[in-house]
């Protein structure tokens, strides 16, 4: 386990460490006098497992969240977001409706059987039903884990090439600690890469280095950062292509997030499966994703990790289930789980019509969806008798949240 104890490096386990050997000597084979030559050593820092005094908290957490048969349901869109998601359903975009719509989920009897976390935006992590009972005491009463989502969004990267980079580190730990208070215990930031892009290496460091970032200020204040740089779905290229940008990825995340003493055991990734581009003319069985999604998780991820929950990306709600069982047929370093938003929420939407006799049938669909992936993290899905509207897509250019 993870612990804030000191962790030296031992310098006879290895030669390299960030590009510089831990020393170099140089030695004359065809003298036999002691000669004392020169030796230049490399100072290397003694490096901490982690500061925060809520290690053992975050190790505990992301247990929690990373259990048998449960994933996580992403409601953490932003105002705008939602609106386009009550549009869709002819409600207007007013925090009485948004309130409506997350009481619905939120209250839904039995959905801890299924979900362990919750994300939520800001608006949602301070709102109450309208009995007056808080949103996260009704997580809370669930066994659900409440989160919250801490970026501030995603704005054009200078220099870069019409690529994206992600805001928020400006006062992230005074937000942080406010959000603990209110009972969040872990946290998701969402930055994105684009394939068709490049991706250019600014844009895959600024990345990395935003998310590394992001995940130590949220563990120093007791929250289990969700760690998700997306691979959107938008091109025409092969799932070959998206495995090579998605290693990349990972790897340069993973080195950022050492850099910055980030506890392993303490975080929680949201990657994208490795799927072909959308506008690809082939598309890729669950068994092909499956094998190519395992293949980069395995060369990137290290088993300190507990758990791997995928963004659905687009994909319909069936897709994204089928994939997610195709993951789980044999045994896994990690728990290999979901943290769905549409994929989860599509259904209920199209169930609701925002129409109060509608409640109970739309709270039974979103159990049957939960119930759906919770099987798939099992390895134990089946599409059988699954309707037309759940095979559906969702993809949208540029956004495959």
């Amino acid at each position: 386990m993870a612990t804030s104890s000191l962790v030296k490096l031992n310098a006879a386990s290895s030669q390299w460490i960030g590009q510089h050997s831990f020393s170099q000597r140089s030695v004359s084979s065809s003298s036999s006098s002691s000669v004392a030559f020169p030796t230049r050593r490399v100072s290397l820092p003694v490096v901490r497992a982690s500061s925060s005094s809520y290690v053992d908290e975050l190790v505990k957490t992301a247990k929690t969240i990373a259990s048998p048969g449960r994933g996580i349901l992403a409601i953490d869109e932003s105002n705008a977001t939602c609106g386009k998601r009550l549009a869709s359903i002819g409600l207007d975009n007013t925090e009485a409706n948004r309130q409506a719509y997350r009481q619905l989920l939120l209250t839904t009897p039995g959905l801890g059987e299924y979900i362990s976390g919750s994300i939520l935006f800001e608006e949602t992590l301070y709102q109450s039903t309208t009995d007056g009972k808080s949103f996260v005491q009704c997580l809370r009463d669930e066994n659900i884990v409440p989160g919250i989502k801490v970026d501030k969004g995603l704005s054009p990267l200078p220099g870069s090439n019409n690529e994206s980079w992600c805001q928020g580190l400006d006062g992230l730990a005074s937000r942080s600690a406010e959000y603990y208070k209110q009972g969040a215990r872990f946290a998701k930031w969402r930055t994105v890469v684009s394939v068709p892009c490049g991706p250019s290496a600014l844009a895959v460091k600024e990345a990395a280095w935003g998310l590394a970032r992001y995940a130590a200020i949220s563990q120093d204040n007791g929250l289990v950062p969700i760690v998700e740089p997306e691979i959107l779905l938008d091109g025409d290229h092969p799932i070959e292509r998206t495995l090579e940008v998605a290693e990349r990825v990972w790897a340069e995340v993973f080195y950022y997030l050492a850099q910055n003493n980030v506890v392993f055991e303490g975080i929680l990734l949201k990657p994208s499966m490795v799927t072909p581009g959308a506008e690809h003319k082939e598309k890729a069985s669950p068994e092909t994703i499956a094998e190519h999604t395992l293949q980069m998780l395995k060369r990137r991820v290290p088993p300190a990790v507990p758990g791997i929950m995928f963004l659905s990306g687009g994909q319909s709600e069936v897709e994204a289930t089928l994939n997610l069982n195709a993951m789980n047929q044999s045994p896994n370093p990690w728990h290999v789980s979901f943290s769905y938003a549409r994929a989860l929420q599509n259904s209920v939407l199209k169930t609701w019509q925002g129409r109060p006799e509608n409640v109970e049938a739309a709270k039974k669909a979103l159990l049957v969806r939960a119930k759906a992936n919770s099987l798939a993290q099992l390895g134990r899905y089946s599409a059988e008798g699954e309707n037309e509207e759940s095979k559906k897509g969702m993809f949208v250019k540029g956004y495959t949240y």
